[in-house]
């Protein structure tokens, strides 16, 4: 019985044997760091060279005349203070401690910029955001303003004293980093006196705007006056030399066609422009600013009609009476401040005299002047004009109309000169092209030293005799 009893409980002996064998080796497992782990401890390890910097560094500028055998010595016991720290037990407690002591030191000792780089490099680790991450922030401002005195007041008493010298002064000199605060907030609020001179220089510069575009071009003349005496450019009427009146028109369809002819040409050249312009009322303005007298184009049937078309709004001798004071009308409503109009295409309205009257007469009702294009012998309306007393004007030569060369232009231009030299007044008519702004702007310069006098159109309004 004895045998048979001892049995079971040898056998249960071994077992609990094994079984707390089992239980210490996985409590050692569970005692082991993890796998992950391992990466964790080389994170934190990276703070230690900046450890190790901040430690030489101090060192170095407590001892500048130790030999190089001291420098070796504590290398070496730097190096074995980092081996000792690689353990996994030893650390963490390492790194708690460390950067709230050497960290503080580095960043009173350096400058910020090196501090800023570790804490960018930790980041761009991407483990261990949430420590350098909150700190940063309230650091970098005391360390930034303490940096920045402390060296200049360091350098001077390093020089002829002693390094630990220093090491006794750093601590006053931090106290007073509250009160440069108060000073930067000061020179922060400073900047704002800058914009409040800004919108000072703003008003002069709009005032000398406002200054050059509100400078009366044409002095105000009394409401009884008709339309074209209003809005007439002053002239002296004394001046004996012949005078020649240029008008170009079709101004408006081409804007850089039309800022060219405003800019480069002579203000008493008048500035025609074409009913069927946008921003009509801009560029008379910006004409009329520049001190040119302003006509509006009025379109008419040509006798090649409808090949050559004057337009939805042209004068034609199938309409009515009516119709073509309709079209008169919408042609005067696009603009204002304008002396007249000047005719375009016409040659068989213009020979037509019972459609001319009609427009005549109320041109002469809003006291306008009418510029005769010429653009056939059959014309009726300077005749027609004399007989209303309506002021108006002949064109003698159009500079371009058939062939718009220098050649062709300049010799349009001195057949202009022969006839103001015989006849004592001479209109000329052309396009804005490129070649005809080129030849009147360098014709106009030399024009004077030859005894002419350009003139606007209101100048010479009833002066020609009708053929």
């Amino acid at each position: 019985m004895r045998k048979l009893l001892s049995a079971p409980i040898l056998l249960l002996a071994a077992w609990l044997i094994v079984l707390t064998a089992v239980a210490m080796l996985v409590a050692y497992g569970l005692t082991l760091p993890p796998p992950s782990a391992e990466p964790a401890n080389v994170v934190v390890s990276l703070p230690q060279p900046l450890q190790a910097v901040a430690r030489q560094e101090p060192a170095k500028a407590a001892e500048p005349a130790d030999g190089a055998a001291e420098a070796e010595a504590e290398a070496e016991a730097e190096a074995e203070a980092g081996a000792e720290q690689t353990d996994p037990a030893a650390a963490p407690s390492a790194t708690t401690e460390e950067p709230a002591e050497g960290a503080d030191t580095a960043e009173a000792a350096a400058d910020p910029a090196p501090s800023a780089g570790a804490e960018e490099a930790q980041v761009a680790g991407g483990e261990g955001e949430t420590i350098p991450l909150p700190r940063p922030k309230p650091r970098p401002n005391p360390a930034d303003s303490a940096a920045a005195e402390a060296p200049p007041e360091e350098k001077p008493e390093t020089a002829p004293e002693s390094p630990p010298e220093t090491s006794t002064e750093a601590p006053p000199e931090t106290p007073p980093d509250p009160q440069p605060d108060p000073a930067e907030q000061q020179q922060a609020e400073a900047p704002p006196a800058a914009p409040e001179s800004a919108p000072e220089s703003v008003p002069e510069a709009t005032a000398v705007d406002e200054q050059v575009v509100s400078l009366p071009v044409i002095p105000p003349a009394p409401d009884q006056l008709p339309y074209w005496e209003r809005f007439r450019q002053p002239f002296n009427d004394a001046d004996s030399r012949p005078r020649i009146a240029v008008v170009l028109s079709g101004l408006g369809l081409s804007d850089s066609a039309t800022q060219a002819a405003i800019d480069s040409l002579p203000a008493a050249i008048t500035l025609s422009f074409s009913p069927y312009a946008r921003d009509l009322e801009r560029w008379i303005a910006l004409a009329r600013a520049r001190g040119h007298e302003v006509m509006l184009d009025l379109p008419m049937e040509p006798a090649s009609f409808p090949n050559d078309d004057p337009g939805p709004q042209g004068l034609l001798t199938s309409l009515s009476e009516e119709e073509n004071l309709d079209r008169l009308d919408w042609v005067l409503s696009r603009g204002s401040a304008y002396v007249g109009v000047a005719g375009s295409m016409g040659s068989r309205f213009t020979a037509e005299r019972r459609h001319m009257a009609v427009v005549l007469r109320e041109l002469k009702a809003r006291g306008l002047i009418f510029l005769d294009n010429r653009t056939t012998e059959k014309s009726v309306a300077p005749a027609l004009a004399s007989e209303l007393d309506l002021p108006s004007a002949i064109n003698n030569r159009s500079i371009d109309e058939r062939q718009a060369s220098r050649i062709a232009i300049d010799a349009r231009l001195a057949q202009i000169e022969r006839i103001a030299l015989t006849e004592g007044f001479a209109v000329a008519m052309g396009q804005p092209y490129p070649v005809t702004l080129e030849r009147l702007a360098e014709w106009s310069t030399e024009l004077a030293a030859r005894g002419f006098v350009i003139a606007p159109i209101t100048a010479l309004v009833n002066t020609q005799t009708p053929r």
